[in-house]
């Protein structure tokens, strides 16, 4: 079964890429690839319980099972050794992706306090938008009176796009309120 928003997408998207980039071939039309959810905890090299429930908050908000990312190197002047738990992180594909790109763009955040759009600047160069989401109980799977502590979450959506002003296109028709 076909998400509403790649429906959406291959219906209204694509012929306005099309037009406005001028592309010969369909395959040039650039599309979402993946979307990657991040939580860093420095934190948890205190308290590794950390760890579990945000893997746990993490599973909820993206439907999928997360991996727990462990540190490379040791540095002392944190007390942080290779090996140690410090984040987890979960990488969403084809309809988990669109469907969870559509509630971020449509639930979660206009929840966010004063919220005005997001920066149209944080692109990498390569048609790809990372985002840093402060709270991450704007998602409503997540039942405030339960979370120990309120946890940010880095949000990086992969695109096929060459350039940032194709990727801004397609994350601006796709829904994304960026600031004018």
């Amino acid at each position: 079964m076909m998400s509403e928003l790649k429906a959406y997408y291959n219906k209204e998207v694509v012929p306005i890429l099309t037009k406005t980039f001028e592309y010969k071939n369909p395959m040039q039309v650039p599309k979402l690839e993946k979307v990657v959810l991040n939580m860093g905890l420095g934190e948890a090299i205190h308290n590794v319980k950390l760890i579990d429930s945000a893997a746990e908050e993490l599973k909820m908000i993206a439907g999928q099972s997360p991996v727990v990312t462990r540190a490379k190197k040791s540095i002392a002047a944190f007390k942080l050794r290779a090996g140690m738990p410090i984040g987890c992180m979960v990488t969403l594909r084809r309809n988990q992706m669109y469907d969870f790109y559509n509630k971020l763009v449509n639930i979660a955040l206009p929840r966010v306090r004063d919220f005005r759009g997001i920066s149209g600047k944080a692109f990498d160069g390569h048609g790809n938008y990372s985002l840093g989401v402060r709270e991450h109980i704007i998602f409503p799977e997540i039942d405030y009176d339960k979370i120990d502590k309120i946890k940010g979450l880095n949000i990086t959506v992969v695109t096929t796009a060459k350039t940032d002003e194709e990727g801004k296109k397609l994350l601006k028709l796709l829904g994304m309120p960026f600031r004018n």
